[in-house]
């Protein structure tokens, strides 16, 4: 579903995610699917090349990016139009993100009439992975499919019809009879976050420090634009930005430069250039003349502080240094804020948000406050923190360490085609794609003295937004930078040298079984090796640890999952900082997690770095140091999300769902549901000691999988496994607790949330089947079918689409391979006081799929987007790991994908209907909603 940028929060488990629609203008003829032109096209112009990346301009005014990379079977398509929440004026807000959702609506060829299938249709049959988004200055849709000239062909041949003749139907919007359309989707995504009280903060605390810029509103909109949003203006808003010299065209992955820069001109090309002339805006905040302050009531579980700062635009060369600065004061456990609030126990956790925007913006600082804090106490270490770092001067030591995290992302992104457009679109908002390349060489360049100097200038009293007015004598007013000359700053710039390619690895199951090496340490542990050329000669690799038996796993609290989030937090040989400084270094992402059945790690790094990166890996798992100071603060840390949680609807009612179905797991059992008070007792008790004991007792590889995919040597890759666990055997050995199948009686249960706008359904059902029954396959595409799909499900088309309910909305059935067990389960977020419509809903499309099941064209486009999505599934190195691995657990090869699916391609409806007859029984569904239902009843 589209992601729309309304402000990401590191605490708020979720973010403001958005959806996408469009309509057409109802003017300008264009010939790109009428009659051929009396005269050729002009050819596109080649314009500049950096990294890989070479830019052309067609004669209507688009820019096109093309970026071949034959090392993955897929394509990235990504359209950036120089559209966002800053273009918007009075009456206006949240259009540019309203027409976001609007573009996946019909348009004039895709118009889901006679025939022709509609946007949303197109992307799921090219087994797609779609996205949009709205941010300040831009709006951009992203698809990633598997390679081909038709796929790609296809999704061009979207793209450049829903440039200019999307819909943007009024009826689509809203309809005044049936009284439901998109608006109250997008409203329900506004309620969704109003829910977060941290979000609603930061809100304020930005249109406080902004008088008269739109980086003061959010990209949502207020909610009184989203009720009455004139459909003429929308229309006009929609046909002065969506235009082709408004607009970037990125394709990147495997494909033919040069047959695709052609079908491009073809198809785009034929759009005319419009005559209208985009207004360039210029309203600019007045310099700030004091400190301001905004404070927010509302019911929570946890306290926050902000602290906002005016700074210059992102294109600036300024940016780097505060990028640099923003890393520093947050990272952990490094970061000056980190150390002072985080580990001196006055907060749970800090995050920055720098808003990199076109024109002169804001860099943000906040922290979570426990609700037994001192939140005044917090505030002045906060703010001393961030305003005196002229008594303390950023070392080099300080500045090295974040620009290597810094330097890190921008490689890992240039290595993932797939990635490289949605972060290019930030960077073509603020001037130009090239940014991307100019900023990283600022980072390197990057000096101790140039972050005090941005600190100095931008992180002072009189700059701030915090909380409350304080009258100045004589006020420290900074000047923000105007926006530089882009074009000036890349005269002659030429980037670096290009990454190492990849080869074009066919990503079939045949073909990687053909490929997959397998072997047994000595001391037990399975290792797959799928060794390939890839682009940056990357690496990725899942090892996971089987810990344990039934018994002995008996009554160990929170030992288990607190000894997994602690091994990255130091080892006997290396501190927290040093391993992180060491990864950072070896440009590796690594990721540790346990729990009482598994201790999972997750890598992805270079070729050259990969051994040194297993060897810290293994003495991450095999030497962890749990420092009690490190202990403290992940208790800390995981309490204060647990209250935040506790008045989160969609909390409570997947926590109850989870406790409903695992009743039979009495406390004490490793499989056991806890409520919040058990796992806050828990945490609280848990010892340092408890810790050692589990660890030195469970953790081993005589148990467990390995799988690496990537550009590795086979021979020396086998050897360094052996060498570094092949020894290590826990001394309680590993005994798999069975999932036996339990009948669960239908429960219906209504959680009170005072004062959440939003409300959350979830239902579900058990029942005895395994991934291996014959039944299993039906049952697969049947849920997909129901309400699997992305944005296209029974499900989503009614209660989305049709009812305009829900703005998430969909199901999914998990089967379990070694136990006849497995659970299906339906959710929705949605307004409280819509639950009885919400509920007549669900049952009657569950109704109506058991009684007469799916059509054929529903069937075909499910059987085509899920075959698809398997794909692009297994053409992702770090997912194909995780598969491999998996298959090792199970002693499976992809042979197994293979066949489970050819029985998909085979199924028929009446296989499906069987099935659904003989596994589900709607009265059998336990149903749990959570929300403001007694507010929602007083209306």
């Amino acid at each position: 579903m589209p992601l729309s940028r309304r402000y990401a929060l590191p605490l708020s488990g979720l973010l403001a995610l958005a959806l996408v629609a469009g309509e057409a203008p109802k003017h300008a003829p264009r010939t790109a699917h009428a009659a051929p032109a009396a005269k050729a096209l002009p050819a596109p112009v080649k314009v500049t090349s950096v990294e890989g990346i070479t830019e052309y301009d067609l004669a209507n005014g688009l820019k096109v990016l093309l970026f071949p990379d034959a090392s993955k079977p897929t394509t990235t398509v990504n359209i950036t139009y120089l559209v966002g929440s800053r273009n918007e004026t009075y009456g206006e807000t949240g259009m540019a993100h309203l027409l976001e959702h609007l573009m996946f609506k019909p348009s004039r060829k895709f118009s889901g009439k006679d025939g022709h299938p509609n946007p949303v249709e197109v992307l799921n049959s090219v087994g797609a992975r779609f996205n949009g988004s709205t941010s300040y200055d831009r709006t951009n849709y992203f698809v990633t499919f598997p390679a081909g000239d038709a796929n790609l062909d296809k999704i061009l041949d979207l793209e450049s019809d829903r440039m200019v003749h999307a819909n943007i139907d009024g009826r689509d919007l809203w309809d005044p009879v049936a009284k439901k359309g998109e608006m109250t989707v997008v409203r329900n995504e506004f309620e969704m976050g109003e829910n977060n009280p941290i979000n609603v903060t930061l809100e304020r605390t930005l249109a406080k420090a902004f008088d008269w810029q739109n980086y003061g509103k959010s990209t949502i909109g207020a909610r009184s634009d989203i009720e009455h949003v004139n459909i003429e203006r929308l229309q006009a808003f929609y046909r002065t930005y969506y235009q082709p010299d408004n607009a970037v065209l990125l394709v990147a992955g495997k494909f033919e430069p040069a047959k695709t820069l052609a079908k491009i001109n073809d198809l785009f090309g034929a759009i005319p250039r419009p005559t209208r002339t985009i207004q360039t805006t210029y309203t600019l905040d007045p310099v700030q003349d004091g400190e301001r302050s905004v404070t927010v009531r509302r019911v929570g579980d946890i306290q926050a502080v902000l602290a906002a700062y005016k700074v210059s635009a992102g294109s600036d060369p300024d940016g780097a240094a505060l990028d640099v600065l923003s890393h520093i004061m947050t990272d952990a456990p490094s970061g000056r804020l980190y150390k002072a609030l985080v580990e001196a126990k006055k907060a749970a956790m800090v995050f920055p948000y720098y808003g990199e925007t076109k024109e002169p913006g804001f860099l943000l600082f906040g922290a979570a406050v426990p609700k037994d804090a001192n939140l005044a106490e917090a505030r002045g270490t906060m703010l001393k923190v961030l305003e005196d770092t002229k008594a303390q001067p950023f070392t080099q030591q300080e500045v090295d360490r974040a620009k290597a995290a810094l330097l890190k992302n921008f490689d890992l992104v240039m290595n993932q085609s797939d990635r490289l457009g949605i972060s290019l679109s930030e960077y073509i908002a603020q001037g130009d794609w090239r940014l991307f390349f100019l900023n990283r060489d600022r980072v390197k360049a990057v000096t101790p003295a140039q972050v005090d100097a941005v600190a100095a200038n931008y992180l002072k009293e009189s700059n701030r937004t915090v909380g409350e007015f304080i009258p100045t004598a004589k006020p420290d007013r900074t000047e923000i930078p105007a926006v530089k000359d882009v074009e000036a700053m890349l005269k002659g710039y030429q980037g670096q040298a290009v990454v190492a390619q990849g080869e074009a690895f066919d990503a079939t199951p045949a073909n990687i079984d053909a490929r997959t090496q397998t072997f047994t340490t000595a001391s037990g542990l399975k290792t797959a090796i799928l060794a390939k050329k890839t682009r940056g000669e990357t690496v990725s690799a899942t090892l996971v640890l089987h810990l344990g038996s039934e018994q002995a796993l008996m009554g160990k609290g929170a030992a288990p999952e607190l000894t997994g989030a602690m091994l990255m937090r130091g080892t006997t040989k290396h501190t927290r900082q040093e391993l992180k400084d060491a990864f950072d270094k070896l440009k590796a992402q690594v990721f540790v997690m346990g729990d009482a059945e598994n201790a999972r790690v997750m890598i992805t790094t270079e070729r050259k770095a990969f051994p040194e990166v297993m060897q810290l890996v293994a003495e991450v798992l095999q030497h962890p140091a749990f420092p009690a100071s490190e202990l403290e603060t992940l208790v800390k840390e995981q309490v204060t999300g647990l209250e935040y949680q506790k008045s989160e609807p969609q909390f409570q009612a997947t926590q109850a769902l989870r406790q409903h179905f695992d009743a039979q797991y009495p406390k004490g059992h490793p499989r056991h549901a806890d409520n919040v008070d058990e796992s806050l007792a828990d945490l609280k008790a848990a010892k340092v000691e408890d810790l050692k004991a589990f660890h030195d007792a469970f953790y081993g590889a005589g148990a467990g999988d390995l799988a690496i995919v990537g550009d590795v040597d086979p021979a020396a890759t086998k050897q360094l496994v052996e060498e570094l666990f092949g020894a290590w055997k826990a001394p309680v050995a590993f005994a798999r607790i069975p999932s036996a199948y339990v009948p669960v009686k239908p429960v219906e249960e209504k959680l009170e949330t005072p004062d959440k706008a939003n409300a959350f359904y979830v239902s579900g059902l058990t029942m005895p089947l395994a991934d291996t029954d014959p039944d299993y396959p039906a049952l697969l595409l049947g849920n997909y079918m129901l309400g699997g799909g992305a944005l296209r499900s029974r499900l989503a088309d009614r209660i989305r689409q049709k009812d305009g309910l829900s703005y998430g909305v969909g199901s999914q059935l998990s089967a379990q391979s070694q136990d006849a067990k497995a659970t299906w389960n339906a959710f929705a977020i949605y307004n409280p006081a819509n639950l009885a419509k919400l509920e007549v809903a669900f049952k009657e499309e569950i109704a109506r799929a058991l009684d007469k099941g799916f059509t054929e064209q529903e069937i075909q486009d499910a059987k085509t987007a899920w075959l698809q999505g398997q794909a692009s599934s297994r053409a992702q190195d770090r997912e194909l790991a995780g598969r491999l691995a998996s298959n090792l657990y199970l002693g499976r090869t992809m042979a197994w994908q293979a066949d489970l699916e050819r029985k998909v391609q085979a199924l028929t409806n009446d296989q499906i209907l069987a099935a659904l007859h003989k596994h589900f029984d709607p009265s059998k569904i336990s149903v749990f909603v959570a929300g403001d239902f007694a507010k929602a009843d007083k209306k």
